[in-house]
């Protein structure tokens, strides 16, 4: 909570139905109606985001496309478009660092900001988070809830309280009242597992959990106990740990002795995509582009690009991606002298789950 007796001001930034508003923002004749972001009712689609006139009818997301369509079937369904959302993301968290550097992607349409050090001529947290409130809407047109607190723990549950387009400050001083009466689901860390872990343990409220033995909670959970311990009380020491953004990643190879077999190009490639693909998954993060370099023996290069409305960290997708680009080329006529596979347009992989929504 505190460093010394230094106490950090978080500020946890939501966007309210983020998708699905980008899209209603951008066609007015959206507005009022139920609109769902995600797959395809008729297919094998779920849910990404519904906007508040969905939720009302109990669409949530993760559900079944088909099953949102038959609890509304007024309900306009969308395809994502992350490229868009992507762009829009990048003008929102420009904002952000606007007033401090300290900005830590959780995904496209989530931060933290540290503010501990840059509250401006206010002096407040609560000021900058009106301040950044009003800037979104104004010259974005969209609305965002934040959550203010002395942690990341408190300022992300503050902002979950007070969705859609709020604004809930907890100083130091009320942390505790704020977090007994929350069921303990509500901390970080604790899934369905803990929970019922928990309730065995007859513990079912932040207040019940503050006041349950540590040294029980050691024995139930290991070192997981002292950080639930630690959260019922209101702690939590995570920094605020800035997203420094990659543009692409990829790899390529020159070979001693030129390609002239497609079929070895494709193995090539197929290497390649894995390769690619584990350092996505190892840096958390996925991909919406895919691009193919190809040179031939006189030095020409050429790429092929292909954008995905879903972003992926599929080794398979983008192999077979890199495939078809290289049909593209003229790989079959000409020798290779070196191929590459990279790709781009890279996202938090908090929303790589989002590939599901893709029915092709």
């Amino acid at each position: 909570m505190a460093e010394g007796n230094h106490v950090r001001r978080i500020l946890h930034c939501d966007m309210d139905c983020y998708y699905a508003a980008v899209h209603v923002r951008d066609d007015p004749s959206l507005a009022g109606r139920p609109v769902v972001v995600g797959g395809d009712p008729e297919g094998r689609g779920v849910v990404a985001t519904a906007n508040y006139e969905a939720r009302r009818y109990g669409i949530h997301s993760a559900m079944p496309a088909s099953r949102a369509k038959r609890l509304c079937p007024d309900t306009v369904f969308l395809a994502p478009d992350f490229p868009s959302y992507r762009r829009e993301s990048e003008r929102i968290f420009a904002i952000y660092r606007e007033i401090t550097p300290e900005v830590e992607t959780v995904s496209l349409d989530e931060a933290y900001l540290d503010v501990t050090d840059h509250l401006g001529p206010s002096g407040t947290a609560s000021e900058i988070a009106k301040e950044i409130r009003r800037r979104v809407r104004e010259e974005r047109r969209l609305t965002v809830s934040v959550g203010v607190g002395p942690n990341c723990l408190v300022a992300k549950i503050a902002s979950d309280s007070c969705k859609p387009d709020g604004l809930k400050v907890v100083p130091p001083a009320r942390v505790r009242s704020f977090l007994d009466p929350l069921p303990v689901r509500r901390l970080h860390g604790v899934g369905p597992a803990t929970e019922r872990a928990l309730a065995a343990m007859g513990v079912a409220t932040v207040a019940q959990l503050r006041a349950h033995p540590l040294p029980d909670l050691l024995a139930r959970f290991r070192s997981h106990g002292r950080t639930l311990h630690e959260y019922a009380n209101g702690i939590d020491e995570r920094p605020v740990e800035p997203y420094h953004e990659r543009k692409s990643l990829g790899t390529e190879n020159t070979y001693r002795r030129d390609l002239s077999r497609i079929e070895a190009m494709d193995e090539q490639l197929d290497a390649m995509a894995r390769e690619v693909a584990g350092g996505l998954v190892r840096r958390d993060i996925a991909a919406c582009t895919v691009t193919l370099k190809v040179r031939y023996p006189d030095f020409t290069t050429v790429t092929r690009s292909r954008t995905f409305p879903v972003p992926t960290t599929n080794a398979r997708r983008i192999g077979s991606t890199a495939k078809n680009l290289l049909r593209r080329t003229e790989a079959a006529r000409r020798r290779v002298r070196l191929l590459g596979v990279s790709v781009s347009t890279l996202v938090p992989a908090a929303i790589r789950q989002l590939e599901l929504f893709d029915d092709a």
